[in-house]
């Protein structure tokens, strides 16, 4: 049984200063990753159509992350562990492309892409266990919630 003060210590660190200050620094650098290599894209026609295609994920993956910032900033009543896993979903599907594509070049004969896509792989790996706690600690929460609510007669 998690006593009151338990409840309030975790509360005091999830509405924190300090996670609202993370998620700035977030979409910050998510823009200013956008903003450069979306430039590039922009300014330098001449660049090979892989480098474009690469240069216009770089850019979808940082606006992805600024929107899931802005959106985790403004929620109100916000239940923190549906983000988290809203972030690991989104940090595994970018793993997966990456992956996907190093696995690309590689097939097309660029031997560099093979170390690329061992690190993607294991990344990816990474994030799918995280997204797998994510979501069952969810689960958990909201399962916790739903028999509180009927043990309050709501």
């Amino acid at each position: 049984m998690i006593s009151a003060d338990d409840v309030a210590a975790r509360l005091t660190d999830e509405l924190s200063t300090p996670r609202k200050i993370r998620l700035v620094a977030l979409i910050l650098l998510a823009l200013g990753v956008s903003g450069a290599v979306g430039s590039l894209l922009l300014t330098e026609p001449g660049l090979p159509l892989r480098t474009q295609a690469a240069f216009g994920a770089i850019v979808a993956i940082g606006a992805s992350w600024v929107g899931f910032g802005v959106w985790a900033l403004s929620t109100r009543r916000a239940l923190y562990a549906r983000q988290q896993v809203v972030a690991t979903r989104l940090a595994l599907v970018f793993g997966l492309l990456y992956t996907i594509g190093c696995l690309v070049l590689l097939a097309s004969g660029v031997r560099a892409a093979g170390a690329a896509a061992a690190f993607g792989g294991v990344l990816t790996m990474i994030a799918w266990w995280l997204q797998r706690r994510a979501s069952d600690r969810l689960a958990g929460l909201l399962a916790r919630r739903q028999a509180l609510e009927a043990g309050h007669g709501r």
